[in-house]
């Protein structure tokens, strides 16, 4: 239902880049071309990268089924759910009140939401609170939601708040 990879292997192609562009260094100083030099770069910065793309696709990695949400190597079961809230009205870094959510742990092993990504503000059951995170942070709520209010039936209208003052009690 959504998947990203977390990093790309087209990254590793900027090894070979690397070495074309020592070897033109090479031929523009008239110093001759020794393919050495090009070859250390073309396999350092090859390894490099590709070692990198192999751990973002392990640890940065999201895919969302009917039934699971997985955040890098942890997997959470859907029906684990129980809400999926708005998002927030102020960013992180605004400096301004931020929601209840925005502070909870991140899924994943890692120690906070992935650079370049975004939270996602989840209930689930056991009064926990969680953020799932996504770089197409909007895609993967349009995707997850519908999956948590099919499963969630909508409470009666109360006039309590929630201990997150997100809406009502359930």
């Amino acid at each position: 239902m959504f998947y990203e990879p977390g990093a790309r292997w087209y990254w590793v192609l900027a090894g070979p880049f690397a070495a074309v562009s020592m070897i033109l260094i090479e031929v523009w100083s008239g110093a001759g071309v020794q393919l050495l030099t090009p070859v250390i770069f073309l396999v350092m910065v090859s390894a490099f990268v590709a070692l990198q793309v192999k751990a973002a696709r392990i640890h940065v990695s999201v895919e969302l089924t009917e039934d699971t949400l997985r955040q890098g190597t942890e997997t959470l079961l859907v029906r684990e759910i129980l809400k999926v809230y708005p998002e927030p009205e102020n960013h992180e870094k605004s400096g301004k009140e931020l929601a209840k959510w925005q502070s909870a742990r991140a899924l994943g092993e890692l120690v906070g939401v992935p650079r370049g990504r975004i939270g996602i503000g989840l209930k689930l059951t056991g009064g926990r609170t969680a953020q799932a995170w996504a770089r197409r942070h909007r895609h993967l709520r349009e995707a997850l939601t519908p999956l948590v209010q099919e499963r969630v039936q909508p409470p009666a209208a109360t006039t309590d708040r929630d201990d997150d003052g997100a809406g009502p009690q359930r």
